[in-house]
């Protein structure tokens, strides 16, 4: 029995290839494939379960959906590709961009350049969201990066500051503030704990300030 060679060979975790090389063969995967390469690495994603990842990020998405909508000159991504560097092509659960920031969409349209903020699903601090893809993110200038460890019940929420991430802190009334993206307020502990209700109430109390509505005019501003 002759066995039928693909025209382009599959992706494979662990495969070391240029970035133009991993898009050659992506593109050749069946539908619906996730890959990433990372440090000239591929990884290939395994199947997403509910509990530890589709549904933590679909609030995620849910939350930058709305405050996208609410903020012209803002745009969210889910599952987009970003080309960070010719060793670095990541899809990260999800993203926001201001239109006239540091990225920009190609030709071939993908993201290209970092994004303003950048969040990502981890099954555990052992993932690659809370060290590769970290240490690839803050050298690529992404300014904010929140990663969600789900078996370990918490968020953590880093801003870029000389150089480096730092975590940004709740605020007293227990609510955490993008520094990047005024109005951006989240209830990480509601979002963990799965009040959904609770969260988007908070984050329309952020849309509803008054520096949200300055960052709105802002963005307007900008030619």
């Amino acid at each position: 029995m002759t066995m039928t060679v693909p025209a382009v060979p599959y992706l494979e975790s662990g495969d070391r290839l240029t970035r133009d090389e991993f898009e050659r063969r992506y593109e050749a995967m069946p539908h619906g494939t996730k890959a990433e390469l990372i440090e000239g690495v591929v990884y290939v994603a395994s199947p997403v379960r509910f509990a530890t990842h589709g549904e933590p990020h679909s609030r995620i998405i849910t939350l930058l959906g709305v405050y996208a909508a609410a903020t012209p000159g803002v745009r969210v991504g889910d599952n987009a590709t970003v080309r960070l560097d010719w060793a670095n092509e990541l899809q990260p659960d999800g993203l926001l961009r201001i239109e006239r920031g540091a990225s920009l969409i190609d030709a071939d349209g993908y993201v290209q350049g970092p994004p303003e903020f950048v969040a990502e699903i981890a099954g555990s601090s052992a993932a690659q969201d809370m060290h590769d893809k970290l240490r690839i993110y803050r050298r690529s200038g992404v300014q904010e990066y929140l990663v969600w460890p789900v078996f370990e019940q918490r968020i953590e929420w880093f801003a870029l500051d000389a150089g480096d991430y730092r975590p940004i802190p709740a605020d007293p009334d227990a609510i955490t503030r993008s520094r990047v993206f005024p109005g951006l307020w989240l209830d990480l502990p509601a979002l963990v704990r799965g009040d959904m209700a609770g969260a988007l109430a908070v984050l329309q109390q952020g849309i509803a300030a008054a520096e949200h509505a300055a960052f709105v005019t802002r963005l307007r501003s900008i030619k």
